[in-house]
């Protein structure tokens, strides 16, 4: 079965730089998007270096909780962190037709709250154990399920995801992972090849 082409993507790379190395990396995977992780363009080389790579490598681009510099730059979409409350309106005149509105939650209260933001995909995080979050806060796999259980086909996991854990992502109803510092793995190969799995 193949994607809904609205939800083509698989993998959702958050970052604020890129480099040569970072770049041979995020090309390893399969129907990825890059998310500009941060919700100002302060460093607008930075943002553009980006956006070109993006561009030469026809892959999307989306960004943290923005909507005025997606609209300005003409991006593929937005990521709303939990801590984003506005309503969110889209004109399909001005943005793209297909412009992705992601929902980024960490419980069920936030994902009822994504819903009235009109988002369509959520990623639910953390699964695993990373630093920027306590022991306590980590979902893992079971709890991962329990919460999602009746959310929407076109969700992903994200938070401490590399090498040796990313298998375990197939135990979960997610279509996909979000990540940053996996792309940094020395481990990574080809990640997403065996991975995928249709979600209409």
């Amino acid at each position: 079965m193949q994607l809904n082409k609205f939800y083509s993507e698989n993998f959702y790379f958050f970052t604020s730089h890129i480099n040569e190395q970072i770049s041979k990396n995020v090309l390893k995977f399969k129907n990825i998007a890059v998310v500009y992780n941060e919700t100002s363009v302060n460093d607008l080389k930075n943002f553009l270096i980006i956006k070109k790579f993006c561009k030469y490598n026809n892959l999307k681009l989306l960004i943290l909780d923005n909507l005025r510099v997606a609209y300005q730059f003409n991006l593929d979409g937005i990521v709303l962190s939990h801590n984003n409350k506005r309503a969110i309106f889209i004109n399909k005149i001005t943005f793209k037709k297909e412009f992705k509105i992601i929902g980024k939650v960490h419980n069920q209260r936030e994902y009822y709250f994504k819903k009235r933001q009109n988002c369509k995909s959520i990623i639910l995080s953390p699964i695993f154990s990373n630093k920027k979050y306590t022991n306590n806060q980590l979902l893992g796999v079971v709890k991962f399920n329990l919460i999602s259980n009746h959310w929407p086909k076109n969700m992903f996991a994200m938070g401490g995801i590399n090498s040796s854990n990313f298998k375990r992502i197939k135990g979960t109803k997610a279509q996909g992972i979000g990540f940053n510092s996996y792309v940094n793995d020395p481990e990574i190969k080809k990640p997403a090849l065996y991975f995928i799995r249709g979600r209409a």
